[in-house]
């Protein structure tokens, strides 16, 4: 029988990282418990910096576009029903129900107590030292179902 070679790279399969949520509701957990709250407030706005210092270098550059191409990515990837309405001083982004927080329940995760941050305190790092603020306009425990408001900052 003649040798059949399939060649194939990681980009031709579907990219799907549900179980990280479930992962990452358990390190939030163990940090509050051990830590404290602001210590899950802390891990999650270091890594934003770290992780996503080109998309914030793109909204310092692009202002809110650049947020609104990410979050549309995202929640594409994520079979999420996300609408986001954009101008250049305001984005608002209003999600039915979180994916993640859909999949850990389905899947019987234990969703942390401080989940939430991992919004708040991510969107609030997404803008940090930019013209922008973050702000948590209404979030459902239950479903993960928010509404996100991005926008520019008064002039003091």
């Amino acid at each position: 029988m003649p040798k059949e070679v399939m060649e194939r790279s990681a980009s031709d399969n579907e990219y799907l990282h549900k179980d990280f949520h479930g992962a990452l509701s358990t390190g939030i957990a163990y940090l509050q418990e051990k830590y404290g709250d602001d210590s899950v407030r802390d891990y999650l706005r270091r890594f934003t910096l770290a992780h996503y210092a080109a998309l914030r270098e793109d909204v310092q550059a692009r202002g809110l576009v650049a947020l609104a191409e990410h979050f549309q990515r995202v929640y594409a990837t994520e079979g999420a029903s996300a609408r986001i309405r954009c101008s250049d001083d305001e984005m608002v982004i209003e999600l039915d129900e979180c994916p993640a927080v859909m999949h850990m329940r389905e899947h019987g995760y234990a969703i942390a107590p401080m989940w939430v941050e991992t919004t708040r305190a991510v969107n609030e790092a997404l803008v940090e030292g930019t013209v922008f603020r973050a702000e948590l306009v209404d979030y459902d425990e239950l479903t993960g179902a928010r509404v996100e408001r991005f926008f520019r900052r008064e002039e003091l």
